[in-house]
């Protein structure tokens, strides 16, 4: 049976991909501020608005090893700069900045469902 979309879940996986998008295009740049910052914005939107109840253990699970690797890799890579390959440091620091949020959210709308329950 598919999967029934609605306004809010669509307006969460056009976060996901503008933000993914985002992450990947700007990570070639130097870092400014309002990039980083506009991830955080679309991981609380991908928080908020992309997890449903069946999808939480399989986004938390992904999340956490995204963030996991990502900041493991971003300390690896950065040491890399001096090759000339920073962009993939930034690329791995704007995942970060998208999916430490939205991982975190979701894991607290989960605690607080089995907490009502």
């Amino acid at each position: 049976m598919p999967k029934k979309t609605t306004r809010t879940n669509k307006l969460g996986a056009w976060a996901f991909l503008i933000g993914v998008i985002i992450a990947i295009i700007f990570g070639f740049f130097i870092q400014q501020l309002w990039v980083l910052w506009t991830l955080v914005i679309i991981g609380i939107i991908i928080g908020f608005m992309n997890v449903t109840v069946t999808e939480v253990q399989p986004f938390l699970l992904a999340g956490t090893v995204l963030v996991i690797i990502s900041a493991l890799s971003g300390a690896l890579f950065n040491n890399l700069t001096v090759a000339g390959i920073p962009f993939i440091a930034n690329i791995l620091n704007n995942f970060l900045a998208i999916f430490v949020p939205a991982t975190v959210i979701v894991a607290l709308k989960s605690l607080f469902a089995v907490a009502r329950d």
